[in-house]
């Protein structure tokens, strides 16, 4: 590896060709600021337009901006001279004049990078005064707002959009000061190919992009009396929600936060781990079902609803693939409104209400779909994000890191440490292969850690012996790893019979929904292990095993894959493929299998 040899701030350093000056300050520990620039090495993302221009240093002969300049031999590089300061000034003061002045109700106020680094350089007024780019606001889905107004141009939404997720939906148009990055034809989201994955949301520095506020329709149902209010949780939120409170990532606070929501107000407070060990039951007979069958193969697990969209919407030809199987948080809602309802608490389902708190925006799409629930009563009727229901227990004036530890409530708070494993990249997988690898064997599994499906890749495969049989799996990490995947499927390429995809990069763990990472990675992997130490200290590490499961089937659904469990715990899709339509300059998009060309 040939190395440069530079100083920067008089500390030498060596790194090797290519490399930039801000990614060789980072090997000194010397801090530049910057807006525009991201990389996420563990996900291949990379960012790297230049166009804000808060990183400028001295070198040389001049200013140059640090994330776009490469390293030279003998290079000397100052990074706080006057010159360099004083632009960085110019530049944010210049970003902040077009920029709302809202920060106090904003909701990246605390989070924002514009904030922190105007703060950081001491700004106090906007010098500049002028003209200021005005769009009306962006709430046609359920799931993400999208302010141009707060846009500051660095493109990493586009990025991610265009070159990690493979969707395509964002884009620069314009020119000069009218440019925006928005949809094809300026279109509202709802009409666009977009998942509601969120990963937009997750990288954006500024409020330009944000999730739906559900926080006031919560404290509504809290403070009514008509209904009764439950909560779940998914296993990915009590491994992140520490961070919004000073801990560290990956520490598990459990207990804390079923404290925190029993003081919210929540009459019961269960765990999605319940209806993810229900799920892995349904998804496991469907798999041997097909797989004894040898039809509609590879079934592709259907948990992730930004990932059922995504097929909606760009490979309607395969809707005979995916796995039947609701989703924990529907199946959680579905379970608690028609069983927990009317036989354990004497109540009828519309008169329970679900409120779910998930990593995810996604979800919050998923509650409103009306194939989602029985007789006009949907399973879930709010969905909220792990920032969220940290913004609630800040409001309400809890202090969460002196609460005791509390348990869910019962018969829905009881799950395997299968069940925690459903918040990283191949845990749903690997959860699935305990319990199928035990039913098709009738022998107890030695050693539960199937250890190839875990780990940050973005496609990982196993072959995997159950009692002879090889059953060929693959992990997607990603919707764009999970369009090569597909594509693989769709040339006939493709030798697996189990496909698990998880729209966010690295699973729910690094989900929309979580406390920002501001793409650090490392954040991400200590959620992971957080997640795994919850599967490793458990006495229940299969999802056959749990005894609450075993009643429920006993009690209500019978038996796995049958004729109560699909009413309840199973549904459809749509093909969601669309076209536009240029008519006269004027551009609609309609159902591609209703399109006329």
């Amino acid at each position: 590896m040939s190395l440069v040899n530079l100083t920067i701030n008089g500390k030498s350093v060596s790194v090797p060709k290519g490399s930039t000056i801000l990614e060789a300050a980072k090997e000194v520990n010397v801090q530049i600021p910057n807006l525009c620039h991201l990389k996420m090495k563990e996900i291949n993302m990379i960012n790297q337009c230049a166009s804000c221009r808060v990183c400028m240093v001295s070198a040389g002969r001049g200013l140059v901006p640090a994330c776009g300049t490469l390293v030279k031999e003998g290079m000397d590089v100052q990074t706080n001279t006057k010159e360099a300061l004083k632009a960085r000034k110019n530049v944010v003061e210049l970003l902040l004049s077009d920029h709302p002045q809202d920060c106090l109700v904003c909701e990246k106020n605390g989070n924002c990078e514009l904030q922190s680094i105007a703060a950081d350089l001491g700004i106090r007024k906007i010098r500049y005064k002028g003209e200021q780019s005005t769009s009306p606001k962006d709430t046609s889905t359920e799931s993400i707002v999208k302010d141009h107004d707060k846009c500051i141009l660095c493109r990493r939404c586009e990025t991610m959009c265009n070159d990690i997720q493979s969707v395509g939906v964002l884009s620069g148009i314009n020119r000069g000061f009218g440019t925006e990055v928005s949809t094809f034809f300026n279109s509202d989201l709802c009409e666009t190919e977009c998942t509601f994955c969120g990963q937009c949301i997750a990288v954006c520095p500024t409020g330009a992009l944000t999730e739906v506020n559900n926080i006031p329709t919560v404290w509504n149902a809290l403070n009514q009396k008509e209904k009764t209010v439950a909560v779940q949780v998914a296993p990915a939120v009590r491994v992140a929600l520490g961070e919004e409170f000073g801990l560290e990532p990956g520490t598990i606070t459990t207990g804390k936060m079923v404290s925190a929501l029993k003081a919210l107000g929540f009459k019961y407070v269960f765990d999605t781990n319940f209806s993810a060990d229900l799920t892995i039951l349904e998804e496991a007979s469907e798999f041997l079902h097909r797989l004894k069958k040898g039809k509609n193969l590879p079934i592709l697990t259907s948990c992730c609803p930004a990932w059922i969209n995504f097929v909606e919407k760009n490979y309607p030809e395969f809707l005979n693939l995916p796995s039947s199987c609701k989703s924990p948080q529907e199946m959680f809602g579905a379970i608690a409104k028609n069983y927990f309802a009317p036989k354990v608490i004497n109540i009828k389902p519309k008169d329970m209400y679900i409120v779910s708190v998930m990593p995810c925006v996604a979800k919050k799409y998923e509650c409103s779909r009306t194939e989602l629930g029985q007789e006009e009563v949907l399973d879930v009727d709010v969905s909220i994000t792990t920032r969220e229901l940290a913004k609630m227990i800040k409001e309400a004036g809890i202090d969460f890191l002196t609460l005791d530890e509390k348990d869910f409530d019962n018969p829905l708070g009881k799950s395997s440490g299968a069940a925690d494993i459903f918040g990283t990249t191949g845990g749903v997988l690997e959860a699935a292969l305990r319990t199928a690898y035990e039913w098709v064997t009738d022998k107890e599994l030695a050693d539960v850690n199937f250890t190839q499906v875990r780990g940050m890749e973005g496609i990982k495969e196993a072959s995997i012996d159950i009692d002879g049989t090889i059953v060929n799996v693959c992990i997607a990490s990603s919707l764009g790893n999970a369009r090569k995947v597909m594509d693989e499927v769709k040339n006939g390429n493709s030798k697996y019979h189990i496909i698990e995809v998880m729209a966010c990069p690295g699973g729910c763990i690094a989900g929309a929904g979580q406390p920002y990472h501001h793409g650090d990675y490392d954040v991400v992997k200590k959620r992971a292990l957080g997640l795994y130490n919850i599967d490793r200290n458990k006495k229940l590490r299969k999802s056959h095993e749990n005894p609450a499961i075993v009643a429920l089937y006993d009690e209500f659904l019978g038996e796995p894959y049958g004729k109560v469990a699909h009413k309840f715990l199973h549904t459809h899709y749509f093909d969601k493929s669309l076209v536009y339509n240029v008519n006269n300059g004027e551009c609609t998009c309609i159902k591609e299998s209703d399109a006329t060309v």
